[in-house]
């Protein structure tokens, strides 16, 4: 049982991971990460691949709604951006690992122009001012054909390092959980520093924060501009993940979608958008699993429950709001609370 911080020094309490204990599980997990696709099937490897892309799209919807309450609903569209950027890229042979990047700032310039509105309109009407975001670029997904393939959308290669091509869930699963690793960490960094600290401070309280000598234009836009570029990644990953990009794997239901993983997951939080985007990713492949268990000994089944899963899955989202308003991150905060007191009471 912990009875004290006994930190001595800036480094240790700069440290990400102070105990050994804390050490010793990071080790466990990133051997538990690279040995996971050898120990999974193929199922398992696509959905912890898919998992992985929308852990690195929260964190970035996050540090712009969670930490600095700018409310997105065009997330899926930065995504929209990387991944037609990434394919671009792609397809006039830059390699992977620059076509990347690329997508990212590509996504954060224009989310730099989305986001100029957000020094004179905040809440409900600079989300409205992202909605038509999302409208738009899904309107030109659609109609700039010579870049984006209209409709029918455009093909990407596959990624290749050293003129070896990464194709299949297993190979794409040690570029996409690195990466995600990687930024969640960069993002984990990124609020213990000063532009962190600000994004904070506007969330909470932006005219006190200007007060402070916070420029509010420059660290909005700094905000959207990294969430952006986090979604921007995302959407690169997912092109080189399905080799294509479409207008409508970008719509405004994949916004919702990120957008309640985060409240369910916790706002303002780094755990939060990794145990929300678990969530909203399970949840469905668990009642689809339900509903093909219950279809031998019910063939009707699969016509009356497939419908009734987009119910079920969004009173599962209603009841957690209304019973843990905090997000899961949260619970996992009690439990280990719990277990640093265990046996004693709280």
């Amino acid at each position: 049982m912990r009875t004290g911080d006994y930190r001595a020094s800036y480094a240790q309490d700069e440290a990400l991971f102070v105990t050994p204990v804390q050490r010793a599980w990071l080790l466990a997990l990133i051997v538990g990460l690279a040995a996971f696709p050898w120990a999974a099937g193929s199922y398992l490897t696509y959905i912890a691949v898919l998992l992985g892309i929308h852990v690195i799209s929260a964190t970035g919807l996050n540090i712009m709604t969670g930490y600095t309450g700018l409310i997105s609903l065009g997330h899926a569209a930065f995504m929209g951006v990387g991944c037609y950027a990434v394919a671009y890229a792609a397809n006039a042979g830059v390699p992977f690992w620059i076509a990347l990047p690329l997508g990212g700032l590509a996504s954060a310039a224009i989310g730099l122009v989305v986001g100029i509105p957000s020094l004179r309109i905040k809440g409900l009407y600079f989300a409205i001012a992202t909605l038509a975001a999302q409208f738009v670029l899904g309107f030109v997904f659609r109609e700039w054909e010579p870049v984006t393939g209209g409709v029918r959308g455009v093909n990407l290669p596959a990624p290749s390092l050293f003129g070896l091509a990464i194709e299949g869930d297993r190979a794409v699963y040690y570029i996409v959980v690195p990466a995600a690793v990687a930024m969640l960490v960069a993002a984990r960094n990124l609020f213990r520093t000063r532009v962190g600290r600000a994004f904070i401070a506007i969330r909470d309280r932006d005219i006190s924060a200007e007060v402070l000598g916070i420029s509010l234009l420059r660290y909005k836009l700094t905000a959207f501009a990294i969430g952006s570029f986090y979604a921007g990644v995302a959407g690169g990953l997912w092109g080189y993940f399905f080799r294509a990009a479409t207008p409508e794997a970008f719509s405004l239901g994949l916004s919702v979608f990120y957008l309640a993983a985060i409240i369910v997951g916790g706002l303002g939080s780094i755990l939060g958008g990794i145990l929300g985007a678990a969530f909203m990713t399970m949840v469905p492949e668990a009642l689809r699993a339900i509903v093909a268990w219950i279809a031998p000994w019910y063939p009707p089944a699969t016509v009356l429950l497939s419908p009734m899963r987009e119910i079920v899955f969004g009173a599962l989202i209603v009841g957690f709001l209304v019973f843990e308003p905090h997000g899961l991150a949260e619970m996992w905060r009690r439990v280990r609370r719990f277990f640093h007191l265990w046996p004693f009471k709280t």
